[in-house]
């Protein structure tokens, strides 16, 4: 069923991750239904990610200037009367969210928005009669708000974005690409979701001893001095935290052979160009329905869920349990190196 030239506003504001979630329902949508145009409503930083979606416009919502408190959540909803908006779809439904959907809901506009399953995710997590299953992923929650908007969208295509060319910068470093790129992303925003440094170390030691591979760190500027000292006994270990753009950190991404990552953000942006992408799990678990788009479970290499059984204990990785400090040592560094090399082989 196609709709005419509908015009539907997409809000989703933060992280990262959950923001990447949306690009492949996103994709689907634009690709099934090409009368319609979607502006999506997100913090200025992400806007890369959709640049090369077609049909997609992007508004910049900035909670620290013109769009904060309850005065800027009326000026956004002004901003957004403007392009004429006909639908609202809140990936995202939280109190800001909602104010702008609500509005729009006064003003006789269709709204609808994403049920982020909190009971179920709340009982996976739960350190008391745990329900230990997977919840529905959010790429399919996402996929039920625009059903209630009256699209219905089919995910059993992949919606991958375009790969695109190296970047000047990225060539300068590391040359025309003639080897295998093995990106690795070793931070998480939580303690509780990052690879202890020792044994990343020690995975980068493993990985660097075949020389026709190039690895490539990837983090923000806050990261530099611990990727340092990761790649500092390495020829052909390269830094791009803090020195490339977020748009430049895309390209590079996109001509990966391979990422691995924590369950952070750049998890999410490699799957979204089909990258193999493993991922290394402490306090999360991809049963929460945060795994990558498109990969598959066996790329997600989890905590011991014998020595520690109350694991998942969070869904952000926010919360601390006691002993459980040390649970993403039970994941084994001979098992994160067989895993890469059977992704690049």
């Amino acid at each position: 069923m196609s709709h005419r030239h509908k015009h539907i506003a997409v809000i989703r504001l933060s992280a990262m991750g959950d923001v990447a979630m949306t690009v492949p329902v996103i994709l689907a949508l634009t690709r099934q239904h090409p009368n319609v145009k979607i502006t999506v409503v997100s913090r200025p930083f992400f806007k890369p990610i959709f640049e090369r979606i077609p049909n997609v416009q992007f508004l910049s919502v900035h909670t620290q200037h013109q769009h904060k408190g309850l005065l800027g959540l009326f000026q956004l909803y002004r901003d957004l009367k403007k392009l004429k908006i006909d639908q609202i779809a809140d990936l995202h439904n939280v109190l800001r969210s909602k104010v702008i959907r609500n509005l729009f809901a006064l003003s006789g506009k269709k709204v609808a928005f994403t049920d982020k399953g909190r009971a179920e995710k709340r009982a996976l997590t739960s350190l008391k009669n745990k329900v230990f299953q997977p919840v529905k992923p959010m790429i399919e929650r996402h996929v039920e708000t625009f059903a209630q908007l009256g699209y219905s969208i089919d995910m059993t295509q992949s919606n991958f974005l375009p790969n695109e060319p190296i970047p000047f910068k990225a060539l300068k470093i590391l040359g025309e690409k003639t080897q295998k790129w093995i990106g690795i992303a070793p931070f998480a925003h939580h303690e509780s979701k990052t690879y202890p440094l020792d044994l990343m170390g020690r995975v980068v030691d493993e990985l660097t001893k075949n020389q026709s591979v190039q690895i490539i760190f990837l983090g923000g500027k806050q990261d530099t001095e611990s990727i340092k000292r990761l790649t500092k006994k390495h020829q052909n270990c390269y830094n791009f935290a803090g020195v490339i753009s977020f748009e430049e950190e895309l390209q590079l991404i996109s001509n990966l052979n391979v990422m691995l990552s924590m369950d952070s953000g750049n998890a999410h942006l490699s799957a979204l160009y089909g990258i193999p992408t493993i991922t290394l799990w402490g306090a999360t678990h991809p049963f929460t329905g945060f795994a990558p788009y498109h990969q598959p479970l066996e790329n997600c290499l989890v905590s011991d869920r014998e020595k520690y059984p109350l694991l998942p204990t969070s869904i952000y990785g926010n919360k601390k349990v006691e002993g459980y400090q040390d649970a993403m040592r039970t994941i084994k560094v001979e098992d994160v190196v067989a895993k890469v090399n059977s992704v690049l082989s």
